[in-house]
């Protein structure tokens, strides 16, 4: 039956008024694109890119460059101090260790202990206090005095540790009888013959003023960037917030490497959620890790300024740039614009006068230009010969499937409503098989005369296939639409056909009314009516049923 292709039926709505002509208008006019808008687009958008992959490669590789320069920074600093600080401890062992040997002969009097005590106390002022302890665990002196243990068995992990190994010893963090958070150094006290007579003991304050805070302290903390020290369990034994200080930190990879001896850097959140990037090492001596880290976003601060000075300095010769580009675009583009429009209108008979008028000042647009005056010339005398030829049938001079489309084009364009018969042969295959193609030809050429003669010449005669024709009549409601089919289909029934002797049509019956409604639906409803027409029957006239 009757198919048209989908293409031939997508019609634009008809706009509902002038204002609505005028906006549709410029928005095509506004996002047509021509070579004038390509050049502007391939410039622009190849200037922008590479300002946008040059300046994205400089801020990644200053970033890198600075989170690098940080991270090593971080870990230098942390080194540094893990090495000052492994060498207070070695110098304290070495202090402890030529002070037990003096003590040796000293342990049965109490002044001369004392006396001890306190200077070893004082000259370093590198402990907080310090304690001479027998082999009981008993304190038979202590430096200040203020600290009111003296005779007493001391039963504190550190104290308890250094009676147990008896070597020299630096202990975890651990609350004193003095109910103070410290670490204790200490170094057995053996009589000539190896006899073990005690030991000699210092504690550093955490939460106190200390040589350990004093090493690692010296410190600014302006950016945010901080450094703290843990011990072998995880403890803090230095923060900047000494409230954390004696802390166990839990899910820390800084700390687990930097506490199995391990010095490196890291990008890690810290407790707070904020990224830091940490630089550490480790204090083996008594594996202790120090960790120094600086907020990530203070370090790529300055990043920022600095490169919203580059854009600053890049964005004047930039739109300089930008404007020689827009300035050339237009005079290259111009002729072929020029050309271009002319083009749009080859069939008037003024346009190979302006298409002489156009100044065409570079090869390519002068070639275009004289093949378009050729072409001109050739269309102007063609023109009216392939309109005729490209919207006919050959063979019985209707409308072929092309005219079709342009008559359904012209209808919805100007909204005229209009009736469609859809028309096709009955057993039209018995002619053709009983009196041949050519007589079938010939029966074509004579239903196509009496579709002619049986309807208005304002209406349009249509062959879409082989024994397959439309009639658009516009301006025709439905019930004289069926009058006119009834008319029609009884004239084909008492012709006399060429050799064929009498034939008989179906006609499917359908409008479209509605400049909202698809065209195609309207074919799709005619030749629906058709079928039916052929189910009935055949040699009737159906319309189509809208009831649902």
């Amino acid at each position: 039956m009757i198919h048209l292709p989908d293409r031939s039926l997508r019609y634009r709505e008809a706009p509902p008024s002038s204002s609505g002509i005028v906006c549709n208008v410029f928005i095509k006019q506004f996002f047509r694109l021509d070579l004038r808008r390509l050049i502007l687009l391939l410039a622009f958008s190849t200037a922008a890119i590479t300002l946008i992959n040059g300046l994205n490669a400089s801020y990644q590789v200053q970033r890198q460059l600075l989170i690098d320069q940080t991270l090593e920074s971080n870990q230098v600093y942390a080194s540094k101090l893990a090495t000052s600080t492994e060498n207070f401890l070695r110098s304290a062992q070495q202090q402890f260790a030529f002070g037990a040997a003096e003590l040796s002969p000293l342990m049965d009097n109490q002044e001369l202990l004392s006396h001890t005590a306190d200077r070893l106390r004082r000259q370093t002022d590198s402990f907080n206090s310090i304690i001479i302890v027998d082999h009981t665990g008993h304190v038979l002196a202590t430096s200040p005095e203020t600290l009111k243990i003296l005779g007493e068995q001391l039963a504190s992990p550190g104290a308890q540790q250094a009676l147990e190994l008896k070597k020299p010893l630096i202990s975890a963090p651990y609350i004193s009888v003095s109910n103070n958070l410290l670490v204790f150094i200490s170094h057995p006290i053996f009589s000539p013959t190896g006899e073990y007579l005690g030991y000699l003991g210092g504690s550093l304050y955490l939460k106190e003023r200390s040589i350990l805070n004093e090493l690692l302290g010296i410190h600014y903390y302006e950016d945010g960037s901080y450094l703290y020290a843990v011990d072998q369990n995880r403890r803090l034994l230095y923060h900047p917030d000494a409230t954390r200080i004696g802390q166990q930190v839990d899910n820390n990879p800084v700390i687990e490497d930097v506490i199995s001896g391990h010095e490196g850097t890291q990008l890690v959140k810290n407790s707070a959620g904020i990224d830091m990037l940490a630089g550490y090492a480790p204090i083996k001596i008594a594996n202790w890790g120090v960790v120094a880290q600086r907020p990530l976003e203070a370090t790529l601060a300055p990043l920022d300024s600095q490169m919203r000075a580059v854009i600053d300095h890049i964005l004047p010769l930039g739109l300089i740039t930008l404007l020689l580009i827009w300035w050339l675009a237009r005079l290259i583009s111009r002729p072929l614009w020029q050309l271009a429009d002319n083009a749009q209108n080859m069939d008037e008979p003024l346009t190979p006068a302006r298409i002489q008028g156009i100044r065409s000042w570079y090869f390519e647009s002068a070639e275009l230009k004289q093949a378009m005056l050729v072409g001109v010339n050739l269309l102007h005398t063609r023109l009216g010969q392939l309109k005729t030829e490209a919207q006919t049938d050959a063979l019985t001079g209707l409308l072929n499937r092309r005219g079709t489309e342009m008559a359904l084009q012209l209808l919805q364009r100007n909204a005229t409503p209009f009736s469609i018969l859809a028309l096709d042969i009955d057993h039209f295959k018995r002619v053709n098989d009983t009196y041949g193609h050519d007589c079938g030809d010939r029966v074509l050429q004579s239903l196509a005369r009496l579709m002619q003669t049986s309807t208005r010449k304002s209406d349009y005669h249509c062959r879409v296939g082989g024994e397959e024709f439309l009639i658009l009549l516009p301006e025709t409601p439905l019930y004289t639409a069926r009058e006119m089919a009834e008319r029609l289909r009884l004239c084909v029934a008492g012709a006399q056909m060429p050799e064929a002797g009498h034939i008989q049509i179906s006609i499917g019956i359908a409008e479209w009314s509605t400049p909202e409604d698809d065209p195609t639906d309207s074919l799709k409803h005619a030749d629906q009516a058709l079928y039916q027409a052929k189910r009935n029957g055949r040699n009737r006239c159906e319309v189509y049923d809208t009831s649902p």
